[in-house]
């Protein structure tokens, strides 16, 4: 009786301490989004748009209170995350506006996607055409940041700092080992030699098709930025693979300014000085004026109303038949069939940032999209991937708009059931049971195939396939032959699909925004989003009652955390998969 007293005790305190701190973060939040406040930004004349390149880039900025302030408690940065979006139309404003002078890039180390990458740097290229300085200053430089701040007027780095530039590399983990160990054979049906998802499962390394992809698509984006960077800091490529080849990164950091891959080594607090000199009028002993990306966000909106009006649709992360925040098949169909129905909206561009995901998902989207297109003008726009399902939800488009860097194509399909039965046997599991027919026990992962249920899968497979074959050549206007040749579940970068008809052009959101007003034939229009993003309210609702635990992992992990929710995902796989060959990590 004493003990359960004791134990009822614990419980009830627990309780207790549990409420309480969610009511204390409810008010932390609440009192952290109530100083923030929503104020209008006023620039001053000779401002200096201060961009902070740190934390993670994703493709559309969101307002999350919670994050925010468990980041701040845990010690990260409490702007852990930077829209893409968001940073396009700052930019473009810093560009417009007068008072805006320049732009500071701050910092070395944000994480994102290659090709979302290559837009800002796009964008910034843009906004020095208005004659505006840019300089960039970081203690330490990463490779992809690196490649973005080469625009830059002057390139800044600390005399101690480290300035990366090695080539690129992509690594795949191989389960079977371990699988074999644990007594778990992967039973793979799959159409494509190339696709190559499966392979950690069934192989110990690379197959050679794989090999060969991924040789030829890797070199491909590194030498879009060799190209590139060559082209702002003319230094030829031929010496950029020189100094990569000695892995720039060891080298004293006098170096990358003797190879004039910088131009100045400074200390953080010289930096002012030197902003000074390109700021006209600048009074000595005045302060430089510096508007952050989120005061940016928050210039008044001079637009005027227009009934005319162009969608954009953000199809970002897996695509799933299952809830979640990434691509619901369900709602994401919901919300293209009200766009669809919306006499206002003249013309739709989709955003797609997706390595694909459910094969079934994948047709329902692409259903909504064709009823949609037979309606109004339809452009895609290809973030970092846009492969398999991605490419599926993709192919019917009007136009499809991608950078040289984008990750593309893999058109084939796979389904993978374990069998666990040597897992079973080594744990000393049996299993006995009845059926009424003569399938009623199919499928089971607690033992081998049978021949006749290998072939039922594989045929299952195939019909999705051509399914997903045809529905590429309808929307590319291509005979399924010519799908097929460049089909097989092989990845392309952005720049290699064009010349086999993949994709149509290159370039970003803005270029596919311009093409679909084109389309449309409008001379004055509003840009309005979809999804709608969440209000304070919802996401602070939502928020508090999200797994604690996850937030705190995922601040604490970074970006090894999606390797965790990647794992915990695999429960949620359903039917055949259209997907990328693997979980792509460039580095």
């Amino acid at each position: 009786m004493k003990q359960f007293l004791k134990f009822t005790l614990a419980s009830i305190v627990g309780i207790f301490i549990t409420s309480l701190l969610g009511v204390l973060i409810f008010f932390i939040v609440l009192g952290a989004a109530a100083s923030s406040g929503e104020k209008t930004t006023v620039l001053k004349s000779n401002s200096i748009y201060e961009l902070d390149l740190e934390g993670s880039l994703v493709d559309r900025s969101e307002d999350n209170p919670f994050s925010n302030v468990l980041g701040k408690a845990l010690g990260s940065s409490s702007e852990n995350s930077l829209g893409l979006d968001e940073v396009l139309k700052n930019i473009e404003k810093a560009k417009n506006d007068d008072n805006i002078v320049g732009i500071y890039l701050k910092g070395g180390s944000l994480s994102g996607g290659i090709a979302s990458v290559k837009e800002i740097r796009n964008a910034l290229i843009d906004f020095k055409k208005s004659g505006k300085f840019i300089v960039a200053y970081a203690d330490n430089y990463s490779q992809k940041m690196y490649y973005l701040v080469s625009v830059a007027n002057k390139i800044l780095i600390n005399p101690q700092g480290m300035l990366e530039l090695k080539g690129l590399s992509t690594e795949t983990m191989f389960l079977k080992n371990t699988l074999d160990k644990l007594g778990i054979e992967m039973q793979i049906v799959k159409v494509g030699t190339f696709k190559s998802a499966v392979e950690p499962y069934i192989l110990t390394k690379m197959s050679d098709a794989n090999r060969l992809q991924v040789n030829v698509f890797l070199n491909s984006i590194w030498n879009t930025i060799l190209k590139e960077i060559s082209a702002s800091r003319k230094i030829p490529t031929e010496k950029l693979n020189s100094y990569a080849d000695e892995m720039m990164m060891y080298q004293p950091t006098e170096k990358s300014k003797q190879y004039n891959l910088v131009d100045s080594l400074v200390y953080a607090d010289q930096v002012d000085s030197i902003l000074q000199k390109y700021v006209k009028d600048f009074k000595k002993g005045d302060d430089l004026v510096f508007v952050k990306n989120s005061a940016m966000s928050k210039l008044p909106d001079n637009s005027k109303y227009d009934k005319n009006k162009v969608a954009v649709i953000y199809a970002i992360g897996e695509i799933t038949d299952t809830e979640g925040d990434e691509i619901v098949a369900r709602d994401m169909v919901k919300t293209i069939n009200d766009v669809a129905k919306d006499s206002a909206v003249k013309a739709v561009v989709l955003r797609v940032s997706s390595p694909g995901g459910s094969a079934y998902a994948s047709e329902q989207i692409w259903h909504a999209l064709s009823m949609l297109k037979a309606k109004k003008p339809l452009i895609v726009s290809m973030g970092d991937y846009a492969a398999s399902g991605g490419y599926y939800i993709s192919c019917l488009a009007d136009k499809i708009i991608a950078q040289p860097n984008t990750i593309t194509g893999s058109i084939g399909i796979f389904g993978a059931i374990p069998n666990i039965k040597g897992l079973n046997e080594k744990l000393g599991l049996t299993y006995d049971g009845v059926k009424t027919n003569k399938m009623s026990d199919g499928i089971s992962i607690n033992r081998s195939f049978t021949p006749e249920e290998r072939d039922l899968m594989q045929n299952y497979v195939n019909r999705g396939y051509e399914l997903f074959v045809k529905r590429c050549a309808q929307g590319r206007k291509m005979k399924v032959e010519q799908i097929k040749a460049i089909a097989e579940g092989r990845v392309w970068t952005g720049e290699d699909a064009i010349k086999i008809g993949l994709v149509d052009k290159i370039g970003g959101l803005n270029d596919a925004i311009k093409l679909a007003v084109d389309k449309a034939k409008l001379s004055s229009y509003n840009l309005k989003e979809y999804p709608e993003k969440e209000d304070f309210t919802a996401k602070l609702l939502k928020s508090l009652t999200e797994d604690v635990e996850a937030r705190v992992m995922e601040a604490q992990l970074g970006e090894q955390y999606s390797i965790l929710k990647k794992i915990k995902s695999l429960d949620k796989i359903n039917g055949i998969q259209a997907r990328l060959p693997y979980d792509l990590n460039i580095r």
